[in-house]
């Protein structure tokens, strides 16, 4: 059985990588670079539209990244494409 999850749970997941990330020495720069964002600009950053679906596609981009988050936290990897469809910017491919 697929475990649905709400628009609030997505934003909660991506809020939880985002902490995540930011507290890794070595892919907080990465994330920054292909972002193009400045460490001082995440909070507000994290305002705008598409960014938290942002910080999901950075993970499933790259899977070393989203497995060693999963297995440090306990999350689904699954989860990642079904909350980064729920968010704006988001892939929403999935439910279509």
């Amino acid at each position: 059985m697929k475990k649905s999850i709400s628009r609030e749970d997505a934003e909660s997941l991506a809020i939880e990588a985002l902490v995540w990330l930011a507290q890794d020495r070595d892919l907080l720069p990465r994330f920054l670079a292909l972002t193009g964002i400045e460490a001082a600009q995440i909070r507000q950053a994290a305002q705008e539209p598409g960014f938290l679906a942002g910080v999901l596609q950075f993970f499933l981009g790259h899977e070393p990244t989203l497995l060693r988050f999963c297995t440090e936290t306990g999350k689904d990897p699954a989860l990642f494409e079904k909350a980064s469809a729920l968010l704006p910017g988001g892939n929403n491919q999935y439910y279509s």
